[in-house]
């Protein structure tokens, strides 16, 4: 069984909501981290954990960053984790399907996840490597983020799907 953890020196946590419906605001986790152990070279046996530090959410914006921590929707200080627990990562054609427990705000729930293997390669350093593309949409009401508001028009502010794009580096352990 082999272990590997996330190089978070090259490796993103992001995700992109749409606001008054017309753009995407784009946001990424600064602190997080994770592992997977693993015993197949395909990685269908994997088992994954991942957690970030819902205070360390940027979305370059100081003020929505201060929202975004606040109890209407992380309550950063109560909640200080989302966390991640895989249940199966399985092969689909080519790429994978990652399913797993996703923790919010002290709500679970089950979510599946497209993740593609980018490959796998030693790097100058002599610590073998192996890079994911994970994609996937939540729906944030789901976890209790329901914080919202209304334009003068009766436009929406903030849309319920969340887009997740996550790019992830791990190196195996010794």
């Amino acid at each position: 069984m082999a272990t590997y953890i996330i190089d978070a020196s090259h490796s993103e946590i992001t995700f992109k909501v749409k606001h008054l419906m017309i753009t995407n605001v784009t946001g990424h986790f600064q602190k997080f981290s994770g592992s997977m152990t693993a015993s197949k070279e395909d990685f269908t046996d994997a088992v994954i954990n991942f957690e970030a530090e819902t205070s360390s959410i940027d979305t370059n914006s100081e003020q929505r960053d201060g929202h975004l921590k606040s109890g209407e929707f992380f309550d950063s200080e109560k909640f200080p984790l989302l966390t991640f627990k895989s249940t199966s990562l399985t092969k689909d054609g080519d790429d994978y399907k990652l399913t797993g427990d996703l923790t919010i705000k002290g709500v679970t729930k089950s979510i599946t996840l497209d993740a593609e293997l980018g490959g796998v390669m030693t790097d100058p350093y002599g610590q073998f490597k192996a890079g994911f593309e994970i994609n996937g949409k939540i729906h944030r009401s789901d976890f209790g983020l329901t914080w919202n508001a209304v334009t003068e028009a009766g436009g929406i502010v903030v849309s319920e799907e969340v887009k997740l794009h996550i790019q992830v580096q791990l190196v195996k352990q010794a």
